[in-house]
């Protein structure tokens, strides 16, 4: 008689043989992992209370929203609030802001985290290695209210670099004020900020090249450049990849912190971005509905963007985020 096997090992769990149900075999399986379920707990909380909980007012934007009526009694309006949105004429320059400002960003600040990693690679330091890279990381757990008052104490009128302008002879540039300079502030002092925090993920992923690589190119007499050029930049490549996926789903959010903080009526012309419009809207003048159609416009394109450029590096055959 053929004996049975009471047990049957399946993905390193011991599962009845008789049983069949996949819930219970989901329960004991997260049971036996709780501890790293306890470690994702308060980043599903998060989300659970940030991302979705929220989802339930996006209802709003369909509706003349009545405070004492609350948010479930409000009448329904349909596509009004968003045909008030793209009608009103300071919408085009809401989305010529937020585009140029980002595009901007992301032509002259996607490469400067990977050039800064890879020259921070060749230093052989290591304790000099690791000052620098401390250094270059902390401004990004600096909030822009702080940054922004080191922006204009280096940028014033009085600042730092009109006083010494001043102190030669020459006339003071209000840096901040001027239309023509405004978004290149917002660029440069967008990337000081965050440069050495985005190298992080590639310093993370040099390791993982294989060093016979290199000595193949050594022997070849492949110089440091073309080493670069014909190993490290395609060992990148996924991660560049992933990188440039995430930043042009968030293609429309062009930084409400910063701009909100260095923004002024001079300059309100070239630096007034979605965000901002939404906090005016729905906050000062409390017109909440409109403000929720500008927010869910901005995260359906985002969404659309998010998708769009993930299937176009999946043609490609790159490494995608799904």
């Amino acid at each position: 008689m053929e004996a049975t096997i009471p047990n049957a090992r399946r993905d390193g769990n011991v599962v009845a043989q008789g049983s069949s149900n996949p819930r219970k075999s989901t329960l004991r399986r997260m049971w036996q992992y709780r501890q790293l379920y306890l470690l994702i707990l308060p980043a599903l909380v998060y989300f659970i209370i940030f991302a979705y909980v929220p989802l339930y007012g996006l209802q709003m934007a369909f509706k003349d929203f009545q405070v004492f009526r609350g948010l479930w009694d409000s009448p329904w309006v349909g596509w009004q609030n968003f045909q008030h949105l793209f009608s009103s004429p300071k919408f085009p320059q809401l989305i010529e802001n937020t585009l140029l400002i980002s595009i901007y960003r992301l032509i002259f600040g996607f490469p400067v985290p990977i050039l800064f990693a890879l020259l921070l690679n060749e230093v052989r330091h290591i304790a000099f290695k690791r000052s620098v890279q401390t250094i270059t990381y902390f401004p990004h757990f600096l909030s822009w209210v702080v940054m922004a008052g080191i922006v204009i104490n280096l940028l014033g009128p009085t600042g730092i670099i009109n006083t010494i302008v001043r102190e030669a002879g020459g006339d003071p540039i209000n840096f901040l004020a001027n239309p023509d300079l405004f978004r290149i502030n917002l660029v440069v002092t967008g990337i000081l900020k965050e440069f050495g925090w985005g190298a992080i993920i590639y310093l993370a992923a040099l390791p993982g090249i294989d060093p016979q690589l290199y000595e193949s190119a050594k022997v070849d007499g492949a110089g440091k450049l073309r080493q670069i050029r014909d190993i490290t930049l395609p060992g990148l490549r996924p991660v560049m990849a992933i990188v440039l996926v995430l930043s042009l789903g968030s293609l429309l959010d062009a930084g409400f912190d910063q701009v909100f903080m260095l923004l002024n009526g001079a300059t309100l012309e070239v630096g007034d971005i979605i965000d901002t419009y939404v906090y005016r809207v729905g906050l000062l003048e409390a017109n909440f509905e409109l403000a929720t159609a500008v927010g869910l416009f901005k995260g359906v394109n985002g969404m659309i963007l998010i998708v769009t450029a993930n299937s176009i590096l999946r043609r490609f055959g790159e490494r995608s985020i799904w």
